[in-house]
């Protein structure tokens, strides 16, 4: 990573690739995994103030023919593809928080990645005020703690990010086709719905579809549209969530077949099996890994 722009900045380092730096900027571009090749996204703002940063590591994303120019404010939230690192054009001073992610922690497919780097989030949104104060914190005090605090820290400040990289793949997916007047927005509750209930290994599509009160068959055809299953859906985003708690816990802090049932798995095996299809590796194995890194 480059930092050379940056002035007076703290970078605080986790495992599994994760980097949080903050300090005072001049203009010049983000931190990035290369130099790039390609013209990069450009960044404009026109006030001082502080302004969060996410560097997707890993996206695989190709970089668009006609780059564009996003606005940003104060408290903004922008995701970037960390190997096309954007260019700034800013006052001279300005305060800088970016935090470099892999990817898929926070669960993105290179479609979602390519979504989420167009469309800042801004501090007025309703996820905006309530996270860029909390995420802008958590960094600041991340960076300036020493292991293990920063790193709980730093894995709270992914977790929000995931949170919100989920909110902004569905506030920029398209309107799900034949779908009744009116409930356009309803797989957006559904997925919310879904992260809510991750911990509940009795969630199931009936119980989902009961509490948006759709039929199942029309909740399949949801997923189906964004080409998923419901089953698959939830499969995945119960790995992710075991995957960070793995790579946070220590050998003995909190055996692998704790971290499974606490997010509904009931069948250590069976965790063990989908764990290892999903990411090559066995629990264990990616759990020394990252004790590792």
């Amino acid at each position: 990573m480059s930092t050379t722009t940056t002035i007076d900045a703290r970078v605080a380092r986790t495992p599994l690739g994760v980097e949080i730096v903050t300090g005072e900027r001049g203009p010049g571009r983000l931190p990035g995994e290369r130099a790039p090749r390609a013209r990069p996204h450009r960044l404009q703002a026109t006030d001082g103030g502080e302004y969060l940063f996410v560097g997707l590591r890993g996206a695989a994303v190709p970089p668009d023919t006609e780059p564009a120019t996003l606005h940003l404010a104060p408290g903004d939230v922008c995701f970037y593809d960390a190997r096309h690192p954007a260019a700034l054009d800013f006052p001279e001073r300005f305060r800088a928080t970016v935090f470099l992610v892999p990817s898929d922690l926070l669960g993105l497919t290179p479609a979602d990645a390519r979504r989420i780097t167009r469309t800042p989030v801004t501090r007025a949104s309703r996820l905006g005020t309530l996270l860029s104060p909390l995420l802008s914190g958590l960094a600041r005090t991340a960076s300036q703690a020493g292991p293990p605090v920063g790193e709980m820290l730093a894995w709270n400040a992914v977790n929000l990010l995931a949170t919100l990289a989920a909110e902004q793949v569905r506030a920029q997916a398209p309107d799900t086709p034949g779908a009744p007047d009116g409930q356009a927005p309803v797989l957006g509750r559904i997925l919310e719905y879904v992260e809510l209930h991750l911990t509940d290994p009795d969630m199931s599509p009936e119980g989902i579809a009961r509490a948006h009160h759709i039929s199942v068959r029309y909740l399949h055809k949801l997923f189906q549209d964004e080409g998923t299953t419901v089953g698959r859906w939830i499969l995945r985003r119960r790995l992710e969530a075991c995957r960070r708690d793995l790579a946070r816990h220590r050998r003995g802090s909190r055996t692998i077949a704790a971290v499974a049932g606490r997010w509904g798995f009931t069948s250590a095996t069976h965790f063990s099996r989908v764990f290892r299809t999903a990411y090559g590796m066995s629990p264990r194995e990616w759990r020394d890994a990252a004790g590792r890194r």
